[in-house]
């Protein structure tokens, strides 16, 4: 089979004329950035990029295979697929994606600072928070954006080569998995340290330095996160008030709700809902 090789700025549905619908697109520093959604029960058969790729789903959900591995991205999960890694991609369902390809300067730059980048990488978390607050940039762009998303993709490869560091040097323990589907399960209840590491059995300072380790974060930072995913998804699907929200994700109240949101999104949640019904 001919594998396509796509050009800068040429993302996967693009490939086949109908599937993907672009909604705004900007180039920053060398950077293209494209904001698109795609047709439900659309495919695109395997490909690969002159350039490094990252790509958040903001709503929908996709299916993305690589080295025969299928990867269902479900809305804030990042795929990172460096240069000539191909990839197939199906999208079950009306998708809306955010995507930003690296020109070779940048890697070549993150290189010299001994960052490994030539790891196809999935992930959540951090890498996820960091693509948000730079898609906010990439909608509210202002004289200040062009810098902010600079500095935010060198975080972002940064921190996929401490995900590449990670995975070659040593593999989370079981329970680590088991702390985050616990989370998932529970982010409005209020967990404590002590109570998740009884359920996982392991000492609470253990649990505490190795999730912190693996997942980049504090076992708090996480669950807030998780409540602001969830919140997120409510601002984009429904239309509740804040105030059932921010109760429904598990916070105590709209005010603590709102500053956590815009601490860690960037915006506010009636920011977010109106970018959101822009697209």
């Amino acid at each position: 089979m001919n594998e396509t090789i796509l050009k800068s700025g040429t993302f996967g549905g693009n490939i086949i004329e109908g599937t993907a619908e672009v909604v705004r697109k900007r180039e920053v520093s060398m950077l293209n950035l494209v904001e698109a959604t795609y047709a439900s029960c659309s495919r695109v058969p395997e490909h690969s990029h002159e350039r490094a790729l990252f790509c958040i789903v903001l709503h929908g959900n996709l299916e993305a295979t690589h080295a025969n591995k299928v990867r269902t991205l479900e809305p804030f999960s990042v795929e990172f697929l460096p240069p000539n890694h191909s990839h197939a991609l199906f999208f079950p369902a009306i998708t809306h994606a955010f995507c930003i390809d690296i020109p070779p300067q940048w890697l070549e730059m993150g290189e010299k600072y001994l960052l490994k980048l030539d790891n196809y990488a999935f992930a959540v978390g951090s890498l996820s928070w960091l693509l948000r607050r730079l898609y906010r940039e990439f909608v509210m762009f202002d004289a200040a954006s062009s810098l902010a998303i600079e500095g935010l993709t060198l975080e972002m490869l940064a921190e996929v080569s401490r995900l590449n560091v990670t995975a070659v040097n040593r593999k989370p323990p079981v329970w680590i998995s088991q702390v985050v589907d616990l989370v998932h399960a529970r982010y409005s209840d209020r967990l404590t340290l002590a109570e998740i590491a009884a359920t996982v059995s392991v000492h609470p300072v253990h649990l505490a330095r190795e999730f912190r380790r693996f997942q980049g974060c504090t076992v708090g930072e996480y669950i807030r996160r998780v409540r602001i995913e969830q919140a997120c998804r409510e601002l984009t699907d429904s239309t509740q008030s804040l105030a059932t929200i921010a109760v429904s994700a598990g916070f105590a109240d709209q005010s603590h709700f709102s500053k956590t949101f815009k601490r860690l999104v960037g915006m506010t949640p009636i920011q977010y809902r109106t970018a959101v019904e822009a697209r």
